[in-house]
């Protein structure tokens, strides 16, 4: 890496846990299905109201939540197959604002793709008794990670967004993340990400850079094909 890469890396912004623990349970509780008659056999989970089944999928999904540049632009991929106004629409509240800029938060490229340790999140959450984990496999082998949102979580998440209606943006966010991921598991969305040429070619351990120039490019050629202006068009 030469100096000028290494010093971007070091000055990518970086969240705090207690962000991290807020972005995750309304994550969490935005993106869980409803627990299985099994899951609430288990008596750590009769409390359960919803679970995201996978490590790789939550990791994902936060992917396109806190980097609103790769979202915006895959709103703009579904666009040009759905020629949905809505998607366009929503790709240019976006891109028109400061939100890439000011509401990323960068994650590293491993091996599986972007990834950030989320233990010190889940450890806050898990303590507070608003979110249980569950290892699935062997002793040996642990074949997958399920997160489940308890009740009280869910009751958190409806005071917080009450109490602090800036949070607001992720409920919204995860909503639109929802539904572009439209019921792929986790290695479905990871290999959707790694289409993305800028995130497949960023080197192991090293932070994905931003997409907003290209997406920002492609928005505004969008728009034109569409016959549209940015003024107004970020309008529902």
């Amino acid at each position: 890496m030469d100096d000028q890469a290494a010093a971007s890396q070091d000055d990518a912004p970086v969240t705090s846990r207690e962000q991290d623990a807020v972005r995750i349970l309304l994550l969490i509780d935005g993106a869980s299905d409803a627990p299985t008659g099994a899951d609430l056999a288990d008596p750590g989970l009769k409390d359960a109201v919803g679970v995201v089944r996978t490590q790789v999928r939550l990791q994902k999904l936060d992917f396109w939540l806190r980097n609103p540049d790769y979202l915006a632009d895959e709103l703009l991929t579904d666009y040009e197959s759905s020629r949905e106004p809505g998607l366009l629409r929503w790709a240019g509240r976006i891109l028109d604002s400061e939100e890439p800029e000011v509401r990323r938060y960068p994650m590293l490229r491993h091996h599986f793709g972007a990834y950030e340790p989320l233990d010190d999140a889940l450890a806050v959450l898990r303590s507070a008794g608003l979110v249980v984990r569950r290892r699935r496999g062997t002793v040996n082998r642990v074949r997958q990670h399920d997160y489940y949102l308890l009740s009280a979580g869910r009751r958190v998440v409806q005071d917080v967004v009450s109490a602090a209606p800036e949070f607001t943006y992720y409920v919204d966010r995860v909503a639109l993340v929802i539904a572009l991921a439209d019921g792929l598991g986790g290695s479905d969305l990871k290999a959707r990400q790694y289409l993305q040429r800028e995130y497949a070619e960023t080197a192991r351990g090293t932070r994905i850079g931003s997409v907003s120039t290209q997406a920002r490019q492609r928005l505004g050629r969008l728009r034109a094909e569409a016959g549209m202006n940015s003024v107004g068009a970020g309008e529902s």
